[in-house]
């Protein structure tokens, strides 16, 4: 089903991957992108559980804009394992007008569909999505 405000459908296997990443935590996180040819939300890149949270900032492309899931462990005070799936729509300054307007405005549907986001993150700028940031928004 196409997003009425973008006419931007979703591919079935974003679904599919997400599900992966949350119920077998399988992939540490997933990049999603906007396929240009076929109007829909793809997957971009699968990160494989063995790889941490700058593995993952480093493969978001500088000069264009997508759609991530990252699975965040932590361990509390009181020394309890936890998880929290963050949903970040990372727009760089440097990508498009039209291509940050088009995610602008596909994001809340595409957002819809991965039942289980926890925390929601945007981000122009790898400052805006630092570590810290993210433990803080964690809890």
């Amino acid at each position: 089903m196409a997003n009425s405000a973008s006419g931007v459908a979703v591919n079935d296997e974003c679904k599919l991957v997400f599900l992966e990443l949350k119920a077998r935590r399988a992939h540490r996180y997933v990049l999603f992108k906007l396929d240009d040819g076929s109007q829909q939300v793809v997957v971009d890149k699968v990160g494989p559980s063995s790889e941490n949270y700058e593995d993952f900032t480093n493969s978001l492309p500088m000069d264009d804009c997508r759609y991530a899931v990252f699975d965040y462990d932590f361990t509390t005070d009181e020394n309890c394992h936890k998880s929290k799936i963050f949903f970040i729509a990372w727009s760089p300054d440097t990508a498009k007008v039209r291509t940050k307007m088009l995610y602008a405005s596909s994001k809340d549907r595409f957002k819809r569909e991965l039942d289980g986001i926890q925390v929601e993150l945007q981000a122009t700028d790898p400052s805006e999505m630092s570590w810290d940031i993210l433990k803080a928004r964690a809890f």
